[in-house]
């Protein structure tokens, strides 16, 4: 991302603040852009796929006195059977309850069933909360937001609804300084720079995964998991081989592509991404192997680090 990260506004008074906000909302309403945009980096990976986060992501956002600990969660939705589906309602609820202020994100061309259910999961959490409306940039006339915050004003008591745009980084200055005002004082949690809690393991294989569903779209089935095997830096290159992980032979063909052209679109995606995460030259070769119903066993979600 070439775009700055939105300046926290300074503090006269010099008090540190510090806490963990929660990025809440129906899956696909823009929870990874926000952060991603507020923190200034590509940290949370995003697609048009409903569903594409899977972990809560920590990103860390630290001026002056202020650090702001985000926490990106899955959309909340109606989990079927598959324990993996299970583990990010899981991940996204647990969440709700345990961080210092929520962002609740909600689309600005109008109100969802989706969100109604997330809406009652943060009011049982009682925990502050937040209005994003995100999208703004979609809508052609901004008297079409005014019907949607007054319907929001009656649902919840929340400390401010903020009209934004994420992709398109407007407002986030504003959004910002409410999250700041909104955190408890503390010293920070981090050192001024970190940026997350995760190790580069885990980001590389989220890129590669990322690449994967941006390539192949609907026929990538949700059930597609990435563990790096391998990570070595020498002779000024990092050496990365990676596995992608389907349920069926079928799934495999799809990844692998004719010829393996697919495999190397998407691996040639992932190294662009990567080389900007690490700041120099990769070399990223991708594997894809059957894990048969690996989304619905414990030993196999454990072993893909969902915990």
């Amino acid at each position: 991302m070439d775009r700055e990260a939105s300046p926290v506004p300074d503090r006269s008074s010099g008090v540190a603040r510090c806490g963990h906000v929660a990025l809440a909302g129906r899956p696909n309403v823009g929870k990874s852009t926000l952060m991603n945009h507020l923190l200034g980096r590509k940290l949370s990976i995003t697609s048009r796929k409903p569903q594409t986060t899977r972990h809560a992501l920590i990103g860390v956002l630290t001026e002056g006195c202020a650090q702001i600990v985000f926490v990106d969660t899955p959309g909340v939705h109606v989990a079927d059977g598959r324990a993996l589906n299970r583990y990010m309602v899981r991940q996204a609820l647990t969440t709700l309850s345990e961080v210092d202020l929520v962002l609740f994100l909600v689309d600005a061309q109008g109100w969802r069933r989706g969100d109604e259910t997330v809406l009652r999961r943060i009011e049982e959490s009682r925990t502050p909360c937040v209005c994003v409306i995100n999208k703004i940039d979609r809508l052609d006339d901004k008297q079409r937001l005014l019907p949607l915050i007054d319907r929001l004003r009656k649902l919840l008591d929340f400390e401010a609804i903020v009209p934004v745009s994420a992709l398109r980084n407007i407002a986030l200055e504003e959004l910002t300084g409410v999250i700041v005002d909104g955190l408890p004082e503390g010293g920070h949690l981090f050192p001024d720079d970190a940026v997350t809690d995760r190790p580069l393991e885990f980001l590389i294989a989220e890129t590669v995964r990322e690449k994967a569903t941006r390539r192949l779209g609907a026929e990538l089935p949700h059930q597609t998991a990435v563990v790096v095997e391998r990570l070595v830096a020498a002779d000024g290159c990092t050496e990365i081989d990676a596995v992608l992980y389907v349920e069926r032979e079928t799934q495999k063909g799809i990844v692998v592509g004719k010829g393996g052209s697919m495999l190397k679109s998407i691996g040639e995606d992932a190294r662009k991404d990567i080389e900007r995460l690490i700041g120099g030259k990769a070399m990223v070769r991708l594997w894809v192997k059957v894990d048969r119903r690996w989304s619905d066993r414990a030993d196999a979600l454990r072993r893909f680090g969902y915990r």
